[in-house]
């Protein structure tokens, strides 16, 4: 707390809300200075455990387990890497979008997208790591990127359940990461989820409109719903019993819900979604539960979803091959930008 601006019963140190937070904030920053003060690593475990357990924000000034810090960096440069690739499926469609509107919707969709791998590259920065060596990762294949980008965009319809599926995944999955235990992870998904909302209602509304056209564009809206669907699922990852990585995430208050829970989640928003659009959902187990107050469904093929991280899939080479083929074309300029940097460092100020 920075002071009290409030008077009464709850106000200052006598056990009401502001007393106990003041009290709470107090002992985190006792730990921390036994912390610092005396080496021990037990009490920097102490301290890192009671932020957490408060649902406080580590810090990049703050201690952190390496494990902790490992997992950010794997997390969070998957993340960064998924938003730059994903800019390929949809930016083939900016020459081809079918009107001028279309065009500059998608073109300013394309730039959120680049974006928002830049900034979920500068959080992974404040770890330790460089961006240099997270894009040299990806490009040798020791990081990957969300497997959701290694499907076509045949039509146009593509582009709308791209919005509404792939986009309406992502917001599911990354809301609750706007309270990540991770300061500036946290930080920079306020702007994205923001951004993503505006990418969902794009989509939706490209599949609202064909879904009302003509019959053959209506059929094409389908046949992209059909091809989408099980992609999209399977982007939140394997089921529970098989997550190598969720349960860790979830004590760490990294990811606040489970893998299985986001998906239901999912279902059940599109299920109300698609009777809107007049869409179906090609899942003929999809019904409503009662007892469970949530919608029964079909689970993707997560045979499928390993096939395709391990590099088998539709695209795997070809966004990668593109990728590759960007970051080498594209040397000169990092090269430039480093050279003038050096230059300005050199120039002594009148």
């Amino acid at each position: 707390m920075y002071g009290n601006d409030f008077a009464g019963p709850d106000a200052g140190s006598d056990g009401g809300l502001l007393g106990q937070v003041e009290a709470a904030e107090a002992a985190l920053r006792a730990a921390a200075l036994r912390g610092r003060v005396e080496g021990d690593p037990a009490a920097l475990q102490d301290y890192f455990d009671a932020v957490i357990a408060a649902d406080q924000k580590i810090e990049p000034r703050d201690w952190m387990p390496d494990a902790y810090r490992r997992g950010l960096v794997r997390q969070i440069a998957q993340h960064a890497h998924s938003e730059i690739i994903g800019m390929q499926p949809e930016g083939s469609w900016i020459t081809r979008a079918p009107s001028l509107k279309r065009k500059a919707i998608l073109l300013a969709k394309v730039q959120d997208e680049a974006g928002h791998g830049l900034y979920l590259y500068a959080a992974a920065e404040t770890l330790g790591v460089s961006r240099a060596e997270l894009v040299d990762m990806l490009l040798d294949g020791r990081q990957k990127y969300s497997s959701i980008f290694n499907y076509p965009t045949l039509t146009w319809a593509d582009i709308g359940a791209i919005g509404w599926l792939v986009d309406g995944a992502a917001i599911v999955n990354q809301v609750p990461l706007c309270r990540c235990s991770y300061g500036p992870y946290a930080r920079a998904m306020i702007r994205i989820c923001k951004e993503e909302s505006f990418h969902q209602r794009q989509g939706y509304e490209i599949l609202h409109t064909l879904s009302r056209g003509t019959q053959a564009q209506h059929e094409m809206a389908q046949d992209a719903v059909d091809r989408w669907w099980y992609p999209s699922l399977a982007m939140f990852g394997p089921p529970d019993t098989d997550s190598t990585h969720s349960a860790q995430s979830m004590a760490w208050k990294i990811k606040r819900f489970s893998n299985d829970d986001l998906r239901q989640r999912f279902v059940d928003m599109c299920v109300q979604q698609a009777g809107v659009l007049g869409l179906r959902i090609p899942d003929p187990g999809l019904r409503w539960n009662e007892e469970r107050q949530a919608h029964d469904f079909t689970a993707p093929d997560y045979d499928e979803l390993m096939r395709v991280i391990k590099g088998d899939g539709p695209c795997n080479e070809e966004r990668m091959a593109h990728r590759r083929r960007a970051h080498s074309e594209g040397a000169w300029v990092r090269e430039a930008a480093a050279a003038y940097a050096a230059k300005q460092q050199e120039v002594v100020p009148a």
